[in-house]
This record gives structure tokens, C-alpha cells and sequence, in this order.
């Protein structure tokens, strides 16, 4: 990058995060750990309220709200290290948050980075239940197909797409469609071939 600065930057998932302490305190029933549920707890509350707003709104909340808490979590996390056992799977999840401190903030100053990749996991559900029937798929071939293909479905479910509906008009479509312009056929700029057609009358 002409700044200097890297193009690709990590975001740590605050649910991992929580569920450390949730798998803690489930075991123990200890007040450190609720605390921390709690404090995380917060966070989510503020994303609760800005979901599905433009990034620029998520940005500036989060600057004036949950900035300050990840401060102050921060904080109080080193704090209670001191106070633990070194050992413990509590002092590890303190640990685990406070080397990806920098990770787990990036969600601060990029209105677009969300607090955690749960969208994501939800997403990859499908594939990981439907692994045990595709390992007979043929071939490394048709596995890389499976692949592409389970790709571009999910990412049509990702963008609130009928995916058949998606799938069957790009196939239809896309043998004349100019190169240069193949970028409409994404799912995330996609209209359908008779909506097009409407507007362009």
C-alpha cells in the first residue's frame, strides 16, 4: 500500500471471546466471569440498536459509545489477571482477549467490520452438516465444483436472494452478457433479467 499500511487487517470475534468466559462461568458459577459477560454484554446491546444502519452511523456510535467500554474492559481484564490463578481456563480467556486487543478493536474504526463472524459461521452451517454426503463426490474436480457452487448459493442467501431463482437467471443470461460488464451479475448487484427490462422500456 502507498501508506504503508497493510490492505488486509484482522477482526477478532467478540463471540469467541464470550464464549470462553460463558463456558467458564457455566463450570464455576464465578462472579469474575459473569462480569465479563456482562461487560461484552454491553457491547452487543449498542450493536442491537445500530443493525442494519450505514457504516458511517455504526462508525460513530461505536466511537461514542462502545469505544470507551473496550477501554475500559481492557483494563479491568489485565486488572484481573493479577487476581487469579495464572492457570486457570479464566486467566486464559483474559489472555486470549488481551493478545488480539488490537483485533478485537478494529470493529471501533471501521463502521463496516461487524463485532463478529457469527453471519459467517451461520452461513457455513449447510456445508459443514451436508461434508459427510459430499465426500463421495467423484473427484477432486467435482469437489471443487461442490465448492464454487455452494459458494455463490450462500453468498445469494448472504444478499437475501431466492438462490434457484439467482442461479437460473445468471446461467441464462450470462452466455451473451458482455465481459466488461459481468460484475452486474454479482449477487450483491444483481436484478433480475425482467426487472431490467422494465426499467429500460
Amino acid at each position: 500500500e502507498p501508506d504503508g499500511k497493510p490492505r488486509l487487517r484482522e477482526a477478532a470475534c467478540w463471540a469467541h471471546l464470550r464464549r470462553d468466559f460463558h463456558d467458564f462461568w457455566t463450570s464455576t458459577k464465578s462472579e469474575i466471569a459473569r462480569e465479563a459477560l456482562d461487560r461484552i454484554g454491553k457491547f452487543y446491546d449498542i450493536e442491537r440498536d445500530i443493525n442494519g444502519q450505514p457504516a458511517d452511523v455504526r462508525h460513530a456510535t461505536r466511537q461514542k459509545l462502545t469505544q470507551p467500554k473496550v477501554a475500559v474492559f481492557f483494563a479491568w481484564s489485565e486488572q484481573q489477571l493479577l487476581r487469579i490463578p495464572g492457570k486457570s481456563d479464566l486467566a486464559k480467556a483474559f489472555r486470549y482477549g488481551l493478545a488480539r486487543q488490537e483485533a478485537l478493536s478494529l470493529f471501533l474504526s471501521d463502521g463496516r467490520v461487524a463485532i463478529d463472524n457469527n453471519p459467517a459461521e451461520r452461513a457455513l452451517r449447510p456445508i459443514g452438516i451436508g461434508r459427510k454426503n459430499w465426500l463421495f463426490a467423484g473427484a477432486d474436480t467435482g469437489a471443487e465444483t461442490l465448492s464454487r457452487a455452494m459458494t455463490i448459493i450462500e453468498t445469494a442467501k448472504l444478499n437475501g436472494l431466492d438462490p434457484q431463482a439467482y442461479l437460473a437467471d445468471v446461467l441464462d443470461r450470462i452466455h451473451d452478457h458482455k465481459i466488461n460488464r459481468l460484475d452486474e451479475l454479482l449477487p450483491w448487484n444483481w436484478a433480475p433479467a425482467d426487472t431490467e427490462n422494465s426499467q429500460a422500456a
